[in-house]
């Protein structure tokens, strides 16, 4: 994307580097925190996260989204993301410690430091598509002033902020990143399902265009998230940094969700092996679905693999292993139906939890989706319940809301995708009452007792689960 200078809005560069940073002693206290002003570009998990977090230390916080129903949503204390709102945004709201805006120029033009927290998406093809991510520079460029902070904390691809994303922000200010503003990027991983404890210590690095903005970008991070933070060298170091993260959490689901389907041939019970090996620090990872934020950092990481001729032969193995799980939980079905004497395409099968988030809202990631998608070309019926969805976000996410009885009645076979608490209290007693006739359970997310479940006369399976 390339940008030509606006006179409009073109600033002069000064001969010097400008002397404006931020101290450590600047920001010791709430106090003095509250004499710096935040603006967090767009109001995703990441955002809102961050939003909280710069609130909660002191800061005078503004969060922008270009939609202004975002904007809307958000001062009323919540989020466009199925996420519940982080514990204490209603709190900042109502005592004006956050704002929200849908003018981003304006709200970097007020702001010492601008978090930008704007999540890419992907294409049909698997490709980041940084549009939006670009836009959102391009406004804040417009109303960037000299000496701010730029700090990006969503995932980008290596090279991205210092290459593109500097050149559209110097463009659109007339500005020079490392002379007249700084430039930090420190990815972030967790979202609100971490908690406040969890979001506040998350393993994090922080690099930056030159050795002020980094600084300044360790110091005010350091205030916010009171963990240490590990500097690197530069900002392309950090965007790896983070999507190596990601590519090993995919190897490690992988090696996981092999070793369970092994199990499963073999009749092996997986999750007793889980618990006896990690207790001898074997550390043998927890089989399942992939969230939605690993696939789409890998998918950068893979991108730039492909950009340099590398082959990353193990992290596309990887990505295969787990994608393959939503044809794994099609075999499971098709199996204990088969076990119960029925047949798929007469059966109704009923999807419990849609949730990417144990216990809370998160907006169905691409497995479920996929899982969804091939049940309903080969059974009867698919019907979904998710405790945590209302009606009108089932229907936004064109799924037919129903009560849970409703979900349950006639039932050949459930499904359990979430890892919600709630469903581990289900009355297996009242359900298998609802269901047909010689009911079956497939459970992915190990929420059910296997032996109850088997003593009051269902066919179980489970993910890793064999016999």
């Amino acid at each position: 994307m390339t940008l030509q200078h606006n006179p409009a809005i073109q600033k002069k560069v000064k001969e010097t580097p400008i002397k404006t940073s931020i101290d450590e002693k600047d920001i010791d206290s709430f106090e003095k925190c509250r004499s710096y002003t935040v603006s967090i570009m767009e109001g995703g998990n990441i955002g809102v996260l961050h939003a909280c977090l710069f609130a909660e230390a002191g800061f005078k916080v503004i969060s922008v989204n270009a939609n202004p129903h975002t904007s809307e949503l958000l001062r009323r204390g919540r989020t466009r993301s199925f996420g519940k709102p982080y514990g204490r945004l209603k709190l900042y709201l109502e005592d004006g410690a956050i704002g929200a805006s849908s003018d981003a120029r304006k709200a970097a033009s007020e702001s010492d430091i601008i978090v930008v927290a704007v999540q890419p998406a992907l294409d049909r093809k698997k490709k980041p598509d940084y549009s939006q991510l670009e836009r959102v520079c391009k406004e804040v460029g417009m109303g960037l002033k000299e000496g701010a902070l730029v700090l990006f904390v969503s995932p980008t691809g290596p090279g991205l902020v210092e290459n593109s994303l500097r050149r559209i922000l110097e463009q659109a200010s007339g500005l020079i990143a490392g002379k007249d503003f700084r430039l930090a990027s420190s990815p972030f991983k967790k979202g609100l399902e971490s908690g406040e404890k969890e979001a506040s210590k998350p393993l994090r690095v922080v690099g930056a265009i030159d050795e002020i903005s980094l600084r300044t970008a360790w110091r005010v991070l350091r205030v916010v998230t009171k963990s240490d933070l590990m500097k690197v060298s530069s900002i392309k170091s950090a965007e790896v940094a983070h999507l190596f993260q990601s590519a090993n959490v995919e190897m490690n689901l992988a090696l996981a969700n092999e070793q369970a389907l092994l199990c499963e041939r073999l009749g092996v019970d997986f999750f007793e092996l889980l618990k006896v090996l990690n207790e001898r620090r074997s550390f043998l990872p927890f089989p399942g679905i992939r969230n939605d934020s690993v696939r789409r950092e890998l998918c950068m990481l893979l991108e730039e693999a492909e950009n340099t001729d590398t082959n990353l032969r193990l992290t596309l193995l990887a990505e295969r292993v787990n994608d393959e799980m939503a044809n794994h939980v099609l075999r499971l079905v098709r199996d204990a139906l088969h076990a119960c004497g029925k047949t798929a395409r007469r059966a109704k099968v009923s999807i419990m939890g849609i949730s990417q988030r144990p216990n809370g809202r998160e907006a169905p990631g691409w497995i479920v989706k996929r899982i969804i998608s091939l049940l309903s070309k080969r059974v009867r019926t698919v019907a979904v319940y998710d405790p945590h969805f209302s009606k009108k976000e089932m229907t936004d996410l064109g799924l037919e809301a129903k009560k849970l009885s409703k979900v349950i009645e006639g039932t050949d076979c459930l499904v359990f995708l979430a890892a919600h608490s709630r469903f581990s209290r289900l009355n297996l007693r009242r359900i298998k009452l609802l269901s047909k006739k010689s009911p079956s359970i497939v459970d992915v997310a190990h929420v059910i007792d296997p032996s109850k479940a088997r003593e009051l006369g269902f066919e179980y399976r489970g993910l890793g689960m064999g016999g």
